[in-house]
Formats: structure tokens, C-alpha cells, sequence
């Protein structure tokens, strides 16, 4: 492939990674805190449980990431919930992630590492607002 298409093209495919991912994200967290975009199985998590904080980083993070604000942190964060979702609800049920259920988990685990790594890519409101040259890229 072309050096130069691929310069041109890695960021704005990253920032279409990024803002896909958090608008999935950002799902399960309106799921479980206001039942949208369908209701969620079994009662609203009660406030300040495990369950609820997480719908909580998953609704902010999530909003974070597709405006493309705080992108690096916000990740970080969003693995490490991934990470610890995983490691706690799924891994108990079976050493592997097809049987247990955690392949999402394992998935967005990796992808807000990389964004965290990596950053926004373009389009992001950051870059607009020329406080995030780094992350425009």
C-alpha cells in the first residue's frame, strides 16, 4: 500500500475505531442506567454498586471518547473496567473466553488500551479546539 495513503487514511481509521467503540460502549451503560436503547435484564443497578459505577464510566467514558475529549485517560480508565469486568464476572464461569461470555470484555479491553495508547486519531473535539495537537495525527 501506498506510504502516503496510509499516512493520510491511519489517523481518520482510528478516530472511526474510536467512535464506534464508544457509541457501542456508551450503550450498555444507558442500558443499564435508563434502560435505552433496550431495557436491561433484570432491575437497575442500585447506586454506588459495582454494576452502577461501571454504567457509570461506560456512559462517560464512552461520551469522552466519541467527542474525542480526554481521550487517553478515558481509556486507560475504560480497559481497566474492561479488565476487571472480565476478571470478575466472566473468568469465574470458564477459562475460556467463547464458553464464559467475555470476548466483548477481552475486545474493548484491548482497543481502549490501544486508545490509550495510540489517542484519538483525527476528528476529534480536542483537536478543533487545538488543545490536543498530539491526538489530530
Amino acid at each position: 500500500m501506498n506510504p502516503t495513503v496510509v499516512a493520510l487514511w491511519a489517523p481518520r481509521a482510528l478516530a472511526v475505531l474510536r467512535i464506534v467503540a464508544a457509541l457501542i460502549f456508551m450503550a450498555h451503560g444507558t442500558q443499564k442506567l435508563f434502560g435505552f436503547p433496550a431495557p436491561a435484564s433484570g432491575n437497575f443497578p442500585p447506586m454506588m454498586s459495582l454494576p452502577w459505577i461501571a454504567a457509570i464510566i461506560e456512559v462517560a467514558g464512552g461520551l469522552l471518547l466519541l467527542l474525542g475529549v480526554m481521550v487517553r485517560p478515558a481509556a486507560f480508565i475504560m480497559s481497566g473496567t474492561m479488565a476487571v469486568a472480565y476478571w470478575m464476572a466472566h473468568a469465574p464461569r470458564s477459562p475460556f473466553p467463547v464458553n464464559n461470555g467475555g470476548d466483548a470484555a477481552i475486545l474493548y479491553c484491548f482497543v481502549f488500551l490501544y486508545l490509550a495508547v495510540a489517542g484519538g486519531g483525527s476528528w476529534t473535539l480536542a483537536s478543533l479546539r487545538g488543545t490536543d495537537a498530539a491526538h489530530a495525527r
